[in-house]
Order: C-alpha cells, then structure tokens, then sequence
C-alpha cells in the first residue's frame, strides 16, 4: 500500500522497500536582480601601477549571488598572464576565496569565476608587464543557489514567466554552497527567473 511513514521520514512502495521523501523549491530571483553580465559591475577599471594591488574600496557588491569576472583592457601589449584574486562571503555568509583563470598575454579579454559570491570585500590584482594596461571586476551569469546538492535535481527553471526550452546548466556540491549554481540556456535581462528543483 502507498502512503507515507512519519516514524522513518520514508514513503511506502506498493514494494516492501521504502524510498527517501523528496520536496520541490522553488527559488526565485526578482528582475531587478537578474541583471545581464557586467565586465565592471564590481569595480571599474583599475591602471596597473607596477606592483601588486590589493583592492578594498570602491567595490560594488552584487545584488545575488553569483560569479565574478575580471576583463583585462588597455594596451595589449602591457597585459600579464596575471590571476586576479577575488575574497568575499557566499551565500551562508562563510567566507571564500577565488583565484580567477590567467589573462592571456598580450591580449585584452575576459576571464570567467565559477563560485558564487555574495559580497566581494577584497581584489587582489597582480602587475601587469606595463602601466598601459587596466582590470575591472565583474559578475557573470551564473547564479548561486542556496542549497548544497550532490547532483543535479534542477527539473526546470522559467525566464519572465515562461519556461525555458532548455534546461539551465547547473553545477553542484554537497560541501561548498559557493559551488552550487545555474546558468540559464539564455541570457539574462532583468527579468524575474524562478527556478523548480528536488531538495
């Protein structure tokens, strides 16, 4: 007989093996929140001045959570294969630390965080190879979720009210919450996306 057993937390089977209960959540991230990638939503672009930079003020915190970016800019051929280093909190106010992937050298572009970050609260920028070239810090994409999972449970996710045809790409940890996040298969563009998952 299929029911539920309050005693174990399990659901019956019309077997004799009981199965773990599942909820669905919905999370949803208001449209003002939902805001497309922004190459200086962080902080502006900072001028290489030769030496190391550790970056305090100035800084802009993301409305969510999610990822950060750094775009390397100004004349190309001062731009060092550096890594910038991004400290802030996640989502459980814990907090993380991320060094994002190298420039290329001699190229202006745009590298690409995958944690998700609350609050930004230091930047550590290393020198360039000449005082031509310049680094802002941004926030992509990507959107943290506010649970830790072991798998994808994501069932689908809506843009504006309506679903989307494809699902998001999701990544998952059942340790770091700041490893949790999705990214939907279209751009953002400050409208309300809600998405369903299994917790």
């Amino acid at each position: 007989m299929i029911g539920y057993n309050p005693k174990g937390g399990k659901l019956q089977t019309d077997t004799s093996m009981d199965i773990d209960r599942g909820f669905v959540a919905h999370y949803e991230v208001a449209a003002s929140d939902a805001t497309a990638a922004d190459i200086d939503g962080i902080h502006i672009a900072v001028v290489d001045s030769g030496v190391q930079q550790e970056i305090t003020d100035g800084i802009t915190q993301p409305s969510v959570p999610r990822n950060i970016t750094a775009t390397a800019g100004g004349t190309a051929t001062d731009i060092g294969a550096i890594q910038v280093i991004v400290e802030g909190t996640n989502f459980a106010d814990e907090v993380i630390t991320e060094t994002l992937p190298a420039f290329t050298l001699d190229t202006a572009g745009t590298v690409t965080g995958n944690k998700a970050f609350k609050t930004v609260t230091k930047i550590t920028i290393p020198a360039h190879d000449g005082p031509g070239a310049t680094t802002s810090i941004g926030f992509g994409e990507k959107l943290g979720m506010p649970y830790k999972l072991d798998r994808d449970t994501v069932l689908f996710a809506h843009r504006d009210n309506v679903k989307e045809a494809t699902a998001p790409t999701v990544t998952t940890s059942s340790v770091a919450i700041e490893d949790n996040t999705f990214t939907l298969n279209s751009p953002l563009n400050n409208t309300k996306v809600d998405v369903y998952l299994v917790v």
